[in-house]
């Protein structure tokens, strides 16, 4: 093993200062993407809220979801959630990227982050929940469970899309999205915020098959003998 490693038992981790544990876990997974979850409640008061939690669940039907942490103090995005049943991804990049992050400030229920932060609701006609107009990636959701994670009373929100806008040039022939032609950013840990370079598709994965390279529009570069 490399002389620079160091070495943490679960003992160790449960005895670290707080904010120092809750930085090194949330490094530990890696680069995640960042999104704003867009929510109302039923007397109108929107917000918005930063999160690097979302994932994709699957394709038929289209689910996406999220963790919320527990609701030992007051959350808005959940309670919005739970009462509307709606809500709306968010992308996040580099133009605004540091208003996405001033929004995981504490602000009152009645207090909406758009107009805090300097981000703009939209509306659409299918959706309650509002959109970000500044981003590249909007995604309208209909919530259709919420799953209580036992051991540590988190919850998974799971929804399926309902709508979706994002620029017709970033999407390629087989459905491929050039996420990174968009700007978008990622998050490491709690605060740390990058850009990404790629380094190239690869083929489908097969047993049989060797990996080939893939052009952003899934061509191969050259064609196997």
């Amino acid at each position: 093993m490399d002389n620079d490693n160091i070495e943490f038992t679960k003992h160790d981790i449960e005895i670290m200062e707080k904010r120092y544990r809750v930085q090194l876990i949330n490094c530990l997974s890696g680069f995640k993407s960042a999104n704003l979850i867009g929510t109302v409640d039923n007397d109108g008061n929107e917000n918005l809220a930063i999160v690097s939690s979302v994932i994709h669940l699957g394709s038929s039907p289209a689910l996406l979801g999220f963790i919320m942490r527990p609701a030992k103090v007051e959350r808005h995005t959940y309670s919005n959630i739970q009462q509307t049943e709606e809500f709306t991804i968010n992308a996040v990049c580099e133009e605004f990227y540091q208003q996405a992050h001033q929004t995981s400030a504490r602000y009152p229920q009645n207090i909406s982050e758009f107009n805090e932060v300097g981000l703009t609701p939209f509306y659409d006609s299918n959706c309650r929940a509002p959109f970000v107009l500044e981003s590249p990636i909007k995604i309208g959701l209909r919530l259709l469970e919420v799953i209580d994670i036992k051991s540590n009373d988190t919850h998974m929100v799971v929804g399926e899309v309902q709508k979706l806008y994002l620029p017709q040039s970033s999407i390629k022939a087989d459905g491929h999205i050039n996420i990174e032609g968009l700007d978008l950013m990622t998050i490491s840990g709690l605060d740390n915020y990058h850009v990404t370079q790629s380094l190239g598709r690869l083929s489908y994965a097969k047993p049989d098959k060797s990996i080939v390279p893939l052009n952003m529009d899934g061509k191969a570069f050259f064609i196997e003998n």
